[in-house]
């Protein structure tokens, strides 16, 4: 089959192209920017084109074209693959989560779902299932070292274990046996109104589980909590996030990452595989072995001029996120080292639409009597390709944020002047702790910065 993708480098949909690739498939891609995972991909044999895109990228004999929930309804190939379609009723047009949904459709699905953790929750969660021999496939949503470096493994069993985005109700499109269910917050209100039909689409997702299905879900959480109180499917089981204190006793001692969220995200992962009647010592020694995901607290030595300093790269863009890193950089601390904070936010309408939260997060940040956390810096906000509306950009920015916060110890400063202003006041030994899901990220991709 010949299935081309566009927006081929999106951290989803490029796991469904290794999907095709190492099936046998002639894949095909285009994207805006070259990557690391479109370097990739091409190495394993597709043929991706990176710049703008243009309607004579797709090929003419495609069978498939399936294109990322980013892409404009406007794209040129998306227009002309609809174009192909009138010509030739054989040719299938999909978005990301309708291809992967055909996925779970002919496996037993366990789909990982949340605001916060999913990532991390899959990726335990298949170190286990692999530790147990089941020899699943997987996609994730971040690179794991175990994997190679990727986003995706190739198991040889009928199990699948996905990362569920809610974003856009993408995962409606899915059909799981098991749901891990990590948190329910606002976020993406780009797309939902207000948490009430948040909280009404993930109860939609939940009642798609079959009467044989499980639910594994937060105990603590009140919109988890109101969710199942307002469902009525009847399904085998549903059982929260383990309260025994032995098991996360046990969880303290071996996990390499730290905070109390990855605590969580263990618990979710280990009552999953309780589910599916895997030891627990199975499931402690593939979790004793987990060493994080990329841009998931990932930490390493790095020289900034003549100054050794610890880098920590963290994904989290939303303030609850914000919160739960920034309290595990400050466990991860020793006495007497400063911690320096680059924190570039992620998308306009996100930020405007937490603004509040993003203010008291960081607020109760500068104000901690800590001596530790001695400067955050607050970089312009990162503008996402194809969800910024001129509007929304008109009404926030970093230095409004910055006033509204108004503490000396939080600064603004643009992105590409950060590094030239931390050369001149860093001190060896010192943390540097780079957050956000944009394009900060590369920073932590050299020893040297």
């Amino acid at each position: 089959m010949k299935i081309h993708l566009i927006g081929i480098g999106g951290i989803g949909i490029s796991a469904l192209a290794q999907y095709y690739l190492v099936n046998g498939h002639e894949v095909s891609g285009s994207d805006l920017t070259n990557s690391k995972i479109i370097e990739k991909l091409k190495r394993d044999g597709a043929e991706i084109e990176v710049g703008f895109q243009q309607a004579e990228h797709i090929p003419e004999a495609v069978d498939r074209v399936i294109y990322s929930l980013a892409i404009s309804k406007n794209n040129s190939e998306l227009k002309r693959a609809k174009q192909l379609q009138e010509v030739s009723s054989q040719l299938e047009i999909l978005s990301y989560p309708q291809a992967l949904g055909k996925l779970t459709k002919e496996n037993f699905t366990i789909a990982v779902s949340g605001t916060h953790g999913k990532s991390t929750t899959t990726a335990m969660l298949a170190l286990i299932l692999i530790e147990a021999g089941f020899d699943p496939t997987v996609f994730l949503g971040t690179k794991l070292n175990e994997f190679g470096g990727t986003n995706f493994r190739k198991g040889e069993s009928q199990y699948l274990l996905i990362e569920a985005d809610e974003y856009k109700a993408a995962f409606l499109n899915y059909s799981p046996q098991i749901i891990v269910l990590t948190n329910i917050e606002k976020d993406h209100l780009d797309f939902y109104k207000d948490i009430n039909q948040i909280i009404e689409t993930f109860k939609q997702y939940v009642d798609c589980l079959p009467e044989s299905g499980s639910l594994i879900y937060n105990q603590k959480d009140k919109n988890i909590e109101k969710l199942r109180k307002e469902g009525n499917k009847k399904i085998k089981e549903e059982i929260g996030f383990s309260l025994d204190q032995e098991i996360v006793q046990d969880l303290k001692k071996i996990l390499k990452v730290p905070g109390e969220y990855n605590i969580e995200n263990a618990l979710a992962a280990v009552d999953t595989a309780d589910v599916l009647k895997i030891p627990r010592e199975i499931s402690l020694r593939a979790l004793s072995k987990y060493q994080g995901a990329w841009r998931r607290f990932e930490k390493k030595r790095v020289k900034m001029g003549e100054q050794s300093l610890t880098l920590i790269n963290d994904f989290a863009h939303h303030p609850t996120e914000l919160k739960a890193f920034l309290g595990a950089v400050k466990e991860s601390a020793f006495p007497g080292q400063k911690i320096w904070v680059v924190f570039q936010p992620h998308q306009n309408q996100r930020t405007l639409s937490l603004q509040e939260d993003f203010i008291q997060v960081i607020g109760t940040l500068a104000r901690l009597d800590s001596p530790c956390f001695y400067e955050l810096i607050i970089t312009d906000i990162y503008d996402v390709p194809g969800r910024e509306k001129k509007e929304v950009q008109e009404k926030i920015n970093t230095q409004k944020l910055i006033e509204a916060i108004n503490e000396t110890s939080v600064i603004y400063l643009p992105l590409n002047k950060v590094k030239k202003y931390l050369k001149t006041k860093i001190q060896d030994n010192d943390i540097l702790a780079i957050v956000g899901a944009g394009d900060i990220y590369k920073w932590g991709q050299d020893n040297f910065i």
